[in-house]
C-alpha cells in the first residue's frame, strides 16, 4: 500500500504518536498530556481497543484523537489500525508507546532523533542500555533473555530489549507494518526479525521505563502462552516472503 503525499510546508515533518489502550482511564490522560508537552509538534492518536471505561473520553479531553475499535481486537490490531491511519494521512514519522504510564514521554524525542537523522529505520527503546535498571518478574525476564538471544542471533545484531513496545519508525516502516501478516497479538521479536530480513536498519536507544501501573492491555496474558506463540511466530518468520526490500 503506497500513498502519494504532499506536505503543507517544505521541510515540515509530520509526526504521529500512536497509543493503543484497553481500559487505561487512570493513566491515559497524563500520558497524552506529557507527550504533547514533550513533543508539541506531534499529533497523538489513541486506539480505544473496545474499552469499557472512560479511556476514550479522558484521552480526548487531554488533546488526543481517538479511534474506537468495535471489538476487543488485541494489541497488534490496535497498532496496525494506527499505522494505517498514519499512512493514509501522510505522516513522516511514527512513535508507538503504551498508555499505562510505563514509557517515559520525555524519551519520545530521543527515539525520533534516530529515525529523523537517517541513522535508523527503527529506533527501539531499550530499558537496559546505559545502566538502566528495570525489575521484571522472573518468568518475564527469562522471556526477555531468551528472545533477546534469538533475535540477536537471527539478525546478527545485539538486541537487549526485544519486547519493548516503545519504538519510532520511518514512513517506509509504517508502510511495511500495514501489510498482511502483521501479528494481531504479540508484535515483538518476530517483527524485529522480519524488519531486519527485509533490509530495515534497527538501532536500540536507551529509554526510561517504569513498572506498570494497574492492569494494562498486556497484563492478563499468560507468560507461557506468550513464549509458545512467539517461538512459533519467529519460526514462521523465516518462511515468509522477503520480497519487500527497504528503499534507500
Amino acid at each position: 500500500m503506497t500513498v502519494a503525499c504532499t506536505h503543507g510546508s517544505p521541510g515540515e515533518d509530520r509526526i504521529l504518536v500512536i497509543i493503543p489502550a484497553h481500559n487505561e482511564e487512570e493513566t491515559i490522560g497524563d500520558v497524552v498530556a506529557r507527550v504533547k508537552e514533550s513533543v508539541p509538534v506531534a499529533d497523538v492518536l489513541v486506539i480505544d481497543d473496545y474499552c469499557s471505561d472512560a479511556t476514550a473520553r479522558v484521552a480526548r479531553e487531554a488533546g488526543a484523537r481517538v479511534i474506537a475499535l468495535p471489538l476487543h481486537l488485541g494489541y497488534g490490531t490496535a497498532l496496525q489500525t494506527g499505522f494505517k491511519y498514519a499512512l493514509e494521512r501522510c505522516y513522516d514519522y511514527v512513535v508507538q508507546m503504551d498508555g499505562d504510564g510505563q514509557h517515559e514521554p520525555r524519551c519520545v524525542s530521543d527515539l525520533l532523533a534516530e529515525v529523523r537523522s537517517g541513522a535508523a529505520d527503527v529506533a527501539l527503546g531499550s530499558r537496559f542500555l546505559r545502566g538502566r535498571s528495570y525489575k521484571a518478574q522472573f518468568v518475564r525476564r527469562l522471556g526477555m533473555m531468551l528472545f533477546g538471544f534469538l533475535t540477536s542471533a537471527a539478525i546478527r545484531q545485539r538486541i537487549t530489549d526485544p519486547t519493548s513496545g516503545f519504538q519510532a519508525f520511518s514512513r517506509q516502516v509504517v508502510e511495511f507494518h500495514t501489510r498482511d501478516g502483521y501479528p494481531i497479538d504479540f508484535p515483538d521479536a518476530d517483527v524485529l526479525i522480519s524488519l531486519s530480513l527485509n533490509g530495515f536498519r534497527i538501532k536500540e536507544v536507551p529509554v526510561i521505563m517504569y513498572q506498570k501501573v494497574g492492569k494494562s492491555m498486556h497484563g492478563g496474558l499468560r507468560p507461557f502462552y506468550y513464549v509458545f506463540k512467539m517461538l512459533l511466530s519467529i519460526f514462521l518468520t523465516f518462511f515468509r516472503e522477503r520480497g519487500y526490500k527497504a528503499r534507500r
